[in-house]
């Protein structure tokens, strides 16, 4: 079976919800405007779903200009001018703090009502490396891109009593035609024009079990998953995997469609 893209998703605000793309600019830190901007704590410390899952809720769109951020249960929309410059907060992330231009009052007030949280928005800016791959990536996590292959969705909610939507695992690409975990085998992508390195498993978190929609949270998939994807993480300890971390090396547009190929390992 010919493997293609079958989905393109951007997160323009970390942790907020995913906007689903016809064609994607991949720049070096993955999918154009991908986790641009982030939520902080006094402290600096970058907020997520992990500690407040109603942020899945959030409904993210930038061009580049505008922030615009809509949510379910809110009155009224955020619009927001992006600000390029203004003071400079530190980001304390997974492993490392980086910077950010902080976005004003309005926009801080905004989301700490919305989500009952004292907190900041902020803007990357700088220069962030991955810890493996020689990449270099913004509020992500760890990596430009995370990499499912559709079959390995399909895979999942076999051994489920109710499917999940491919947005409980927030993907960047969406891949149909490598098989159940085919990602797993895969060390390089050629979605021409662009070339993306495959280089890490993604160790999956209780995000996966928050309903983008509502923001409550379950136990699934973590516990099926947990029977049959555990491995051993490169830190120590066990971690349950779903999902490739990648690293683009060329760089232009891509489409839903467009055809994949693939090195394996």
């Amino acid at each position: 079976m010919r493997a293609f893209v079958r989905e393109l998703h951007v997160y323009p605000l970390k942790s907020g919800g995913g906007t689903s793309l016809m064609s994607a600019e991949v720049t070096p830190t993955g999918i154009r405007y991908d986790r641009e901007f982030v939520l902080i704590r006094p402290d600096g410390a970058r907020l997520s779903q992990r500690e407040v899952p109603r942020m899945a809720r959030l409904r993210p769109s930038y061009d580049g200009q505008k922030l615009l951020v809509d949510a379910m249960d809110a009155v009224t929309p955020l619009v927001h001018e992006a600000r390029s410059d203004g003071p400079l907060c530190d980001v304390r992330m997974p492993a490392t703090t980086c910077q950010g231009i902080d976005q004003g009052d309005e926009a801080a007030d905004w989301f700490g009502a919305l989500l009952d949280v004292e907190c900041r928005l902020v803007r990357f800016t700088g220069r962030r490396e991955t810890s493996r791959g020689g990449g270099t990536v913004a509020y992500a996590d760890g990596y430009p891109f995370l990499v499912i292959s559709a079959e390995s969705l399909a895979d999942l909610n076999g051994r489920l009593e109710e499917p999940l939507p491919m947005n409980r695992f927030r993907p960047s690409i969406v891949i149909e035609g490598l098989g159940a975990f085919g990602e797993d085998s895969v060390e390089r992508l050629w979605i021409d024009p662009v070339e993306i390195d495959l280089v890490k498993p993604c160790d999956r978190c209780v995000i996966t079990t928050t309903d983008q929609e509502t923001g409550l949270r379950g136990r699934e998939p973590l516990r099926t998953l947990a029977a049959y994807r555990t491995k051993p993480k490169d830190s120590g300890g066990q971690g349950v995997f779903f999902g490739q971390n990648g690293i683009p090396r060329t760089f232009g547009t891509i489409h839903v469609g467009d055809a994949v190929k693939t090195a394996r390992a």
